[in-house]
């Protein structure tokens, strides 16, 4: 039976499960702007400058839940005039990242603010099968706070 994916607010998380998952190193494998180790208080103003997101434009990160569970965060962040889309999971929910994505999109699609929607992933990312298969394409390389990432883009009209 496939599991039930929620989407929540990130305050609505324990934030010692926000802790345990941003602490895990596997985490940070593809995450080159994780450059500090996590603590409560790392938690809190994280939480704290998502809500702000939502504040100023009524969207923002969610928290994902399988079956209830939290297995990580993601969503869309205004980056300038465009929709940034971010997904970081959990490393034993990696697997769930497709159907998550999807449902994310499909809000993007349904949201007439959102003409199309950008990724930015490390280059260490090398298995790029599921955004070419969401129909994203890539639009070139961007430096974000010293750090090289691939650009991509999904048109949602």
């Amino acid at each position: 039976m496939r599991s039930e994916i929620k989407f929540v607010r990130l305050s609505e998380i324990d934030p010692a499960e926000i802790l345990a998952h941003m602490s895990d190193p596997r985490v940070a494998e593809h995450m080159p702007l994780l450059k500090m180790a996590w603590d409560a208080s790392t938690v809190a103003q994280f939480v704290a400058k998502k809500e702000d997101c939502w504040r100023r434009d009524e969207l923002g990160h969610w928290a994902f839940l399988s079956d209830g569970r939290y297995v990580g965060w993601g969503g869309f962040q205004k980056e300038g005039a465009e929709w940034d889309f971010g997904l970081v999971l959990r490393p034993d929910t990696f697997g769930l990242g497709p159907r998550i994505s999807r449902k994310a999109i499909d809000f993007a699609i349904s949201d007439e603010r959102i003409p199309f929607v950008t990724f930015l992933l490390p280059p260490s990312r090398t298995h790029l099968r599921a955004l070419e298969r969401l129909g994203a394409w890539q639009v070139g390389e961007v430096e974000y706070d010293e750090a090289t990432f691939l650009k991509f883009q999904l048109a949602t009209e």
